[in-house]
């Protein structure tokens, strides 16, 4: 922890877009040599109030103070002069740029028009040194990095600006369990140099390995802020949904039935390698693995998004050629793990994306009845408690976890026997985990099969009745949940022999 004094203050923050108050009187603090976690469902105001921090929104009142002094950057630009740095969960490189290339963007060294090559090479140094990562080559190119690579880039571009205050916002949605731990240490070392760390996740156990401090925000407004280790975790999350969440992982009854989904020896054009497994009816089947180990793959080879070199599919016994329209008609939704990139169409409305892959119930010759969708939608989004201004606006305009609520409202409208759920509750808030946690089993209950990937391995321990293991593009090992641990999942996963 820092001194007594505040490098960064925020107070009486607010912000309205229309008729929406987005925030309300928000306050915020850090130290320097401090991380705080900003905590808050989705849609309770975290991105905006960053937004307003980085100068990439104007606040309608509050005041801001850095270092002591008065601070009202103007744009994204100044905020950064002044020592300001985000870290985005979208990072924003340009992959056919070198990592050199990527740190300087926008801010390199030149005299009279001439980029100052070794001086920009020695700060580039500097500061993957200070990472911790040498190895690091400058002139590799951007895209060819890993996930954690290419944030740990984002991170140097921050320290080459020399910020002061950085954001990280859900850094380790993406991240395998290495790449998560390195991104730890890189947080603790940024803490020793003396740096404030605004660190957003919804994760509460990843909180408390990274964080001193914390503030909640809900509705737009700072309910509850203090010392980590003075709150509970029950206590945060009461906070922050405004009502005690007695049980996050609802346990429904259900039994599983007669096989539904069976593969054989199924293996695609890289991954996953001849795969043979069995789903039943009314079952809950989770699938772990680190990122990169044919989990996606798997799903995307059954569901036809992605090509099958050998073996065999079959759906209610009966063969099947993966092929994306063939699914949807053999009962089979899919639901993917990107979200942003083609999981919503996110320029179409709320109820385009829910419906348009099930318009039947809507159509009369060839036309389509826009009153009986609409109605049908505004039912669907209440049921999902999708917090949206009508089924017309647009997808983009909502936060991350009623774009969730969006892409899962899809498969519900559709009617899918089998669900192919990739990574469903990444980056969403702990209400909306615990809806997702009940929905899976009273979909198991009613007799849906259920295949969860997830690289959150409390929830596979606590939800799932089976759980099955990748590594390398193959299924290692499918064991009852009571057979499994963290430590033997992860075992499995690394490519240890499992007990």
């Amino acid at each position: 922890m820092g001194g007594d004094s505040f490098l960064l203050e925020m107070h009486g923050i607010a912000k309205r877009f229309g008729a929406t108050h987005a925030l309300r009187d928000v306050s915020l603090a850090a130290r320097a040599g401090e991380v705080v976690a900003l905590i808050g469902e989705n849609g309770a105001g975290k991105s905006t109030l960053m937004k307003v921090l980085s100068g990439a929104h104007r606040p309608d009142a509050g005041t801001m103070h850095l270092d002591g002094k008065p601070y009202h950057p103007t744009g994204p630009h100044e905020a950064r002069a002044a020592g300001v740095a985000m870290i985005y969960q979208e990072l924003n490189l340009a992959p056919d740029l070198s990592v050199e290339d990527n740190i300087m963007l926008g801010q390199e060294l030149h005299t009279v028009g001439l980029v100052r090559q070794r001086a920009q090479r020695e700060r580039v140094a500097r500061a993957l040194a200070l990472l911790g990562h040498p190895e690091l080559r400058p002139q590799a190119r951007t895209g060819d990095l890993s996930v954690g690579a290419q944030q740990l880039v984002e991170i140097a571009r921050a320290l080459v600006f020399e910020a002061r205050v950085i954001v990280f916002d859900e850094p380790t949605s993406s991240l395998g369990h290495r790449d998560v731990q390195h991104l730890f240490a890189v947080v603790e070392k940024l803490k020793r140099s003396g740096r404030a760390i605004i660190y957003i996740s919804h994760f509460l156990e990843e909180i408390r390995t990274v964080a001193d401090a914390y503030a909640v925000l809900r509705d737009g407004q700072t309910v509850g802020h203090g010392c980590l280790a003075d709150a509970t975790d029950a206590q945060i999350v009461t906070l922050m949904v405004g009502r005690s969440i007695d049980d996050l992982f609802p346990s429904v009854a259900h039994a599983p039935g007669e096989p539904v989904l069976a593969l054989e020896g199924l293996s695609g054009r890289k991954m996953p390698h001849n795969v043979t497994l069995t789903l039943r009816r009314g079952e809950v089947l989770g699938l772990a693995g680190l990122v990169g180990s044919g989990r996606s793959e798997l799903l995307r080879s059954i569901f036809g998004l992605e090509s099958v070199r050998s073996g065999e599919v079959r759906v209610a016994g009966a063969r099947f050629t993966p092929r994306p329209r063939a699914a949807i008609r053999a009962g089979l939704g899919m639901l993917s793990e990107d979200r942003k990139g083609e999981g919503l169409a996110q320029d179409r409305s709320i109820e385009d994306n829910i419906s348009l892959s099930y318009l039947r119930p809507y159509t009369r010759w060839g036309w389509l009845n826009r009153r009986w969708r609409a109605r049908s939608m505004a039912g669907l989004m209440r049921s999902m408690e999708i917090k949206a201004r009508s089924p017309e606006q647009p997808v983009r305009e909502l936060s991350g976890g009623n774009q969730q609520k969006v892409a899962i409202a899809r498969l519900v409208h559709q009617n899918a026997d089998v669900l192919l759920l990739d990574e469903p509750t990444r980056s969403i808030d702990v209400g909306t985990k615990a809806m997702i946690y009940r929905m899976l089993g009273q979909w198991a209950a009613e007799g849906k099969a259920i295949v969860f990937v997830s690289s959150y391995l409390p929830e596979l321990l606590a939800m799932c009745d089976r759980i099955a293991v990748m590594h390398r593009g193959r299924l290692r090992d499918v064991r009852p949940r009571d057979q499994w641990t963290d430590e033997t999942v992860m075992a499995c996963a690394v490519g240890a022999e499992s007990e």
